[in-house]
């Protein structure tokens, strides 16, 4: 049966991720930073309410200080003007700082530190009309509408649930003075703004899931995705190649140097080749110095021609040495007999007269 290319049930790779990521693909809920940026400025204006009511209320006292036109001079109201903007900076000066922090600290929990270049270049595209109406009537644009009718009405009630307790205050709020209809008023608000902004964080968590589960959902990869994407991150055959070619040269050349210090060679015969060399004053062991199988076996036997180092055709010892033991590594307590009778023959030859230590 033919596979199913766009069937995407394959988890996205860790490239695929990337790629999204620097295109600014990223799960993140913009009602998730309104709510807290909401929370935040309300307790904001909790803490420095009254210091900013206060500032506010001597500068108005001060602008209404002036009896009539007369006072008017063109150097005092360049004065009241920067002394007007310097309170306004002032009393607005925590809330800007929260909102800053807020907006920063919230996104930077969805998505981290991440700058997306391609977010800045101009797009004509965007421009296009018939772009605009397509997504309109796309799919997900009567799902989004109607979710957010549903937060609308949510959000309309805890409003309101707020406002209904203190129905019989706003009642009678012609019987009260200015003072206590600002109290009742700033009151209001707050309790609205709190309710509603809670309700929004909740919903703005619920979103977030969503949004995650979306964007997971829209990483994923079909079968076929996955295999071109590692034939992409393989690079080009012929960069294969010339690394293959590369890795060759230096295996090479370090056979021409390890091999001819090795005391014999055995083989397969032509399957298998494994160098051995043993120095009772530095090993515990006969060590693998060089070993390889076909071309790299056929070259180790020729620089061992070349060097004069013997070598022994042992099938069933140059099979398990090749697989079980390492370059570099020494040989298993297991291959000690065998290999000790090769060396002591092999010593015998040459008339060397040394002979293998075993543990």
């Amino acid at each position: 049966m033919a596979e199913d290319t766009g069937d995407k049930t394959e988890a996205p790779t860790p490239r695929r991720r990337a790629e999204a990521r620097e295109q600014g693909n990223v799960a993140r809920s913009q009602d998730l930073t309104l709510a807290l940026m909401l929370l935040g400025v309300m307790l904001t204006l909790n803490v420095t309410g009254p210091r900013m009511v206060n500032a506010l209320k001597v500068l108005v006292q001060k602008m209404l200080a002036q009896d009539s036109l007369s006072d008017f001079n063109p150097t005092g109201a360049t004065g009241d003007a920067l002394h007007a903007v310097y309170v306004a900076g002032y009393v607005l000066a925590p809330l800007l700082v929260a909102v800053i922090l807020i907006a920063c600290v919230s996104n930077l929990a969805q998505v981290g530190i991440h700058l997306t270049p391609q977010r800045l270049q101009p797009n004509l595209g965007a421009l296009n009309p018939f772009r605009g109406v397509g997504r309109i009537f796309s799919g997900r644009s009567p799902m989004q509408l109607g979710m957010s009718l549903v937060k609308m009405a949510i959000l309309g009630m805890v409003a309101y649930s707020a406002l209904h307790a203190r129905i019989d205050q706003i009642m009678g709020v012609q019987n009260l003075t200015f003072v206590q209809i600002f109290g009742l008023s700033a009151t209001l608000v707050y309790s609205i703004a709190m309710r509603v902004g809670v309700a929004m964080l909740v919903i703005a968590i619920i979103d977030y899931a969503v949004q995650k589960w979306r964007h997971e959902r829209g990483l994923r990869m079909s079968k076929q995705d996955v295999k071109e994407e590692m034939r992409r991150m393989d690079g080009d055959p012929k960069i294969k190649m010339r690394r293959r070619q590369v890795a060759l040269a230096n295996l090479k050349r370090k056979l021409k140097k390890d091999v001819p210090t090795a005391d014999v060679v055995v083989t397969n015969p032509t399957e298998f080749a494994v160098a051995l060399k043993y120095d009772a004053g530095s090993m515990h062991a006969p060590r693998v110095i060089a070993k390889g199988q076909g071309v790299i076996a056929a070259r180790i036997r020729e620089i061992a021609i070349e060097a004069g180092v013997p070598i022994l055709e042992r099938k069933p010892l140059a099979r398990a040495l090749y697989k079980l033991v390492e370059v570099g590594q020494e040989i298993p307590e297991q291959f000690y007999a065998a290999v000790a009778e090769i060396l002591a023959y092999v010593y015998e030859l040459s008339g060397k007269g040394k002979r293998m230590q075993t543990a």
